[in-house]
């Protein structure tokens, strides 16, 4: 497992280099959009809803809407200039009673673990914490932005989960005052009090499972035993992901030509056309080279294999995360 983050925690003079880890993952099913008829992904294009014309990333800014309906538009010029972190220290601010911090305002939670030299002052705030039954409220810097935190022990390990700004937390009260005119009986008590006795009980987290999520990773199981499956075409593959920025670098390039007054029948020479826009598209943008073009199909193909037999879901988040650093290339 990789750490994230690497730094240290610091209380008084006492500095702890340790790694963070996160210390939770999602086990939701990951789906892809695709075309009922054939079973071909689904592609989204970005698109200016004010000329239409679809946008490179490098010409993509964040705007910000105003109360009145006004864009302000930021760029990475603007974003330089706003305060950041880059310490690499998770400061203990001081430490508090367990009970004192509300868990609506705990976000991500990750584990600490500590570097070979510094064991022991690791085990020393662990077993410090643990005894006092306190917890640790500390600043932290997480891609440049500072956040609170909180060091708590669990299973031997020291935890630290991010928590919520108070302003992000919504006041109970805004719901009004529930009940302030409703009184339970006595004999209504009694017997609340009787059926929670009954279902009295210690919480042991492996009682519960998904039980969506297991059904659906049986569906599909059953579905690929059954022969239920598609092979999408080598386009719409993983390799997709390429072909679809070749087609936007060449539909940019014929665009540029279009402007200068320029023929564009020269962008699809080299390649080779074969009838389709989406060949041309992708023989226009191998023009570099050659060799981009038939690795990309080799790749496509040792790929196409894995989606008969991709039930388990494993392969389709590996996949996304694959695809994911592509599309931002673009």
């Amino acid at each position: 497992m990789r750490a994230i983050w690497k730094g240290a925690v610091s209380f008084g003079l006492v500095n702890v280099p340790v790694r963070l880890y996160s210390a939770t993952e999602n086990h939701d099913v990951q789906f892809r959009q695709v075309h009922v008829a054939d079973g071909g992904r689904i592609r989204y294009k970005r698109v200016c809803s004010i000329d239409g014309d679809e946008v490179a990333y490098d010409d993509i800014a964040k705007g910000y809407e105003t109360e009145d309906g006004e864009m302000v538009v930021l760029t990475d010029e603007d974003f330089a200039d706003l305060p950041t972190r880059s310490s690499k220290e998770i400061s203990v601010e001081k430490f508090v009673p367990s009970d004192q911090i509300d868990p609506i305002y705990f976000d991500k939670t990750y584990y600490l673990e500590p570097d070979k030299s510094a064991v022991k002052p690791y085990v020393l705030l662990r077993d410090a914490l643990e005894g006092e039954d306190r917890m640790a409220v500390a600043t932290v810097a997480i891609r440049t932005r500072m956040t609170l935190a909180v060091l708590r022990v669990r299973e031997g390990m020291i935890v630290m989960q991010t928590m919520l700004w108070p302003d992000e937390v919504r006041d109970a009260g805004a719901f009004g005052d529930l009940g302030a005119d409703e009184k339970a009986t006595e004999k209504e008590m009694s017997m609340a009090q009787v059926l929670i006795d009954q279902l009295a009980d210690d919480f042991e987290p492996d009682d519960y499972e998904d039980d969506y999520a297991l059904a659906v990773k049986e569906l599909v199981r059953a579905k690929v035993e059954g022969g239920e499956v598609r092979a999408a075409p080598e386009e719409e593959d993983e390799g997709g992901e390429v072909v679809d920025l070749l087609a936007a670098l060449a539909k940019s390039v014929e665009r540029a030509k279009t402007r200068r007054g320029e023929s564009s029948s020269a962008t699809s020479t080299d390649g080779g056309s074969k009838g389709s826009s989406e060949s041309g598209a992708k023989g226009s943008g191998a023009k570099k080279t050659t060799a981009k073009k038939t690795t990309a199909k080799k790749s496509a193909a040792k790929k196409a294999p894995a989606k008969k037999t991709a039930a388990k879901t494993t392969t389709s988040k590996s996949t996304a995360k694959k695809s994911a650093p592509k599309k931002k290339a673009g």
